[in-house]
């Protein structure tokens, strides 16, 4: 089941000013309160609530400082991500004696728990020395990684890292590829509404965040099990024949894969002094912004070529509906006629409205930012959600041409 596409928000300041009521301090009186789980740090309503009820209330895997405190907001470290890990995924396995640390001794409490981590594959030492970096925070790759191989979806993250085209071309991209991907589409990432607090690809992650990744980790290992055999297409992903110009498009766009889902986004960092389009305070992505982030040729102001390796197509219109508006209906191109590098618009309300809008990659495969993954991800679009709401593609790198 591919994780559905929200549609955007009406106003992102009454969206802001609602989550600041959730995210703000805890004083006075809401901190004698116990929130969920029995934490009195975490308020009620607060976003991860559930998660950490579940992983240090129900269970004891972040349990770290008490029954009563949580600490929602303190960045997690490796030490702690690793016993978490492996209190959650392999509490019965041993430590092998042979896998030393250049900065943990095996007196340490954590040793146990970053050696097994370290002898699953899910955590890595670093160096000559055999680093582990037990205080360092943990990143969102990080926590992405050890999560997905701990379910145990490693044909999934290489087949995602394998992806290539029909004829043999394997494309480049980051490193982590696969398995931020998965993580994604296992709903590790979750979407604030506060741009401020929304995480990318290599931010270090708050222990609120890292409940949340865990949570849905073990979700995906019990009651929600069809989560995990959903990604088995993703072990052979393929695209067609695709074109030199495409494939540069490709790679370009695989780039921003787990970036956040940002609302009226369209920059990969915070807006650039003299910005055209309006004020982004971080990097990421709505729909139609990163369809124009992948495929807008400079225009008005707008300008992304210095971190691009080819110059785009004629998109003026920055909304879905706008794209959509801009065809006439001759100009309509039909799902079996879809070709790399054409826009699929969607009806997600079923109303006749154009509301959403992603990047077709050929061999039934399209690049999405969506509100409901979280952010960029690869969705399979010839069945599901996106096959029943979509309305017609648009083609502009030929008519462009």
């Amino acid at each position: 089941m591919t994780p559905r596409p929200h549609r955007r928000q009406a106003h992102a300041s009454i969206v802001l000013a609602v989550a600041l009521v959730c995210l703000g301090p805890v004083t006075g009186r809401a901190a004698a309160a116990a929130g969920p789980g029995g934490f009195r740090d975490v308020p009620s309503g607060y976003w991860a609530g559930q998660a950490i009820r579940v992983v240090a209330a129900d269970h004891t895997w972040m349990r770290d400082y008490g029954t009563t405190t949580f600490r929602p907001n303190t960045f997690e470290t490796r030490r702690r991500f690793a016993r978490a890990l492996v209190r959650a995924f392999a509490p019965h396995v041993a430590p092998d004696p042979k896998i030393t640390f250049g900065d943990m001794s095996s007196s340490d409490p954590f040793y146990p728990y970053a050696n097994v981590a370290v002898k699953q594959g899910w955590m890595q030492r670093t160096g000559p020395k055999h680093l582990f970096r037990p205080t360092t925070p943990v990143s969102t790759l990080a926590v992405h990684r050890a999560l997905v191989l701990a379910l145990g979806l490693r044909a999934v993250v290489r087949g995602i890292n394998a992806i290539h085209t029909s004829d043999g071309y394997r494309f480049a991209h980051p490193s982590g590829l696969g398995a931020l991907l998965t993580g994604m589409l296992l709903e590790f990432r979750y979407n604030h509404s506060v741009v401020s607090l929304d995480v990318g690809p290599h931010s270090h992650l708050r222990r609120s965040e890292v409940a949340w990744s865990l949570y849905h980790a073990y979700l995906a290992n019990t009651s929600e099990s069809w989560r995990k055999t959903s990604l088995a297409s993703y072990q052979t992903i393929q695209l067609g024949p695709v074109s030199p110009a495409m494939r540069k498009v490709v790679e370009f766009g695989l780039k921003y894969v787990a970036f956040p889902y940002i609302y009226a986004g369209e920059w990969n960092t915070q807006s650039p002094a003299g910005y055209c389009c309006g004020y982004q305070a971080r990097g990421g992505f709505d729909c139609s912004g990163l369809t124009w982030w992948v495929m807008k040729a400079p225009q008005n102001g707008y300008d992304n070529t210095g971190v691009r390796a080819y110059h785009g197509w004629s998109l003026p219109q920055r909304s879905s509906e706008d794209m959509s508006a801009a065809m006439t209906k001759r100009q309509r191109v039909p799902y079996d006629r879809l070709r790399a590098g054409d826009l699929m618009l969607y009806d997600p309300a079923g109303n006749g409205l154009i509301d959403h809008v992603d990047l077709y990659l050929g061999r039934g495969w399209a690049l999405d930012s969506s509100s409901g993954a979280g952010g960029v991800i690869i969705v399979p679009v010839k069945s599901g959600w996106y096959r029943d709401h979509f309305k017609w593609g648009r083609d502009i790198m030929r008519t462009s041409a």
